[in-house]
């Protein structure tokens, strides 16, 4: 059997099925989660987002980016030692995301609003502190949006002593299209190429932001967004913006 060629046309060929397929498979739970963010922000909420690995890439897509939301918060496993006081070493562990007691610490650090609604990505739903996260924030009565891919995670078995999975924990579940392994393009000699979950989370952030705003604009308010801070007047419009929610949102580098 021939093994389908390498090139950026055979790739875009699987973008383009991969977007059909969220475009249409996830207008319900696109809906569902923006009316749970929109409901979120009417109580006075903020959106918390937290990723680790390559997902991490997903909460600077949700949180602090040109054309989206202000009242976001960036949850990460550098917060530890950037807001919390630990050693540096404590990151050099390549399985640090695997720690799920990490977790406790993190939503400290954030001291999340009970309003607030919080969105974790992760393809494979099944790390130690994506896992722990999500039980937390449902333990204290957030409501929770998860950005996973169902056909990796339903072939994983969780890392968490739970056994849960991220997908079995969130209120809304919005598959991100990508296939097992994430890779699209296969190798003669086995394994794949060209992961595509990046690309479909993030068209996911943006049409549940797009609904979100909608709802904003259906109810004769104006939403908060950010501009873009290389425009003229960029910066004085965001921090007049992030001035309203001081304390909660947290803007540092990285």
């Amino acid at each position: 059997m021939s093994t389908p060629a390498i090139s950026g046309a055979a790739l875009a060929g699987a973008v383009r099925t991969a977007i059909d397929q969220v475009i249409d498979g996830e207008a319900a739970g696109v809906a569902k989660a923006a009316d749970l963010l929109y409901a979120a922000l009417q109580a006075g909420g903020i959106v918390q987002a937290f990723g680790t690995g390559h997902s991490e890439a997903l909460t600077k897509e949700i949180a602090g980016r040109a054309g989206g939301l202000v009242p976001t918060n960036r949850i990460s496993l550098r917060d530890v030692v950037l807001r919390g006081g630990a050693p540096l070493s404590v990151l050099d562990d390549p399985f640090f995301e695997r720690d799920h007691q990490v977790v406790h610490r993190l939503y400290e650090l954030a001291a999340p609003d009970p309003a607030d609604a919080f969105v974790i990505v992760s393809n494979s739903g099944i790390n130690g502190s994506i896992v722990e996260m999500a039980s937390l924030v449902k333990e204290r009565g957030h409501r929770l949006i998860a950005i996973t891919s169902t056909r990796h995670t339903s072939r994983m078995k969780s890392r968490h002593p739970s056994g849960r999975r991220l997908a079995e924990l969130a209120d809304v579940v919005l598959d991100n299209g990508a296939p097992y392994g994430d890779a699209v393009l296969p190798l003669p000699g086995g394994g794949a190429v060209c992961a595509v979950s990046t690309i479909t989370s993030a068209l996911l952030v943006q049409l549940v932001l797009a609904e979100v705003v909608r709802r904003f604009l259906d109810a004769g308010q104006d939403p908060p967004i950010y501009l873009s801070a290389n425009m003229d007047g960029g910066d004085d419009h965001n921090q007049a913006l992030e001035a309203r929610y001081a304390g909660r949102i947290h803007r540092g580098a990285g």
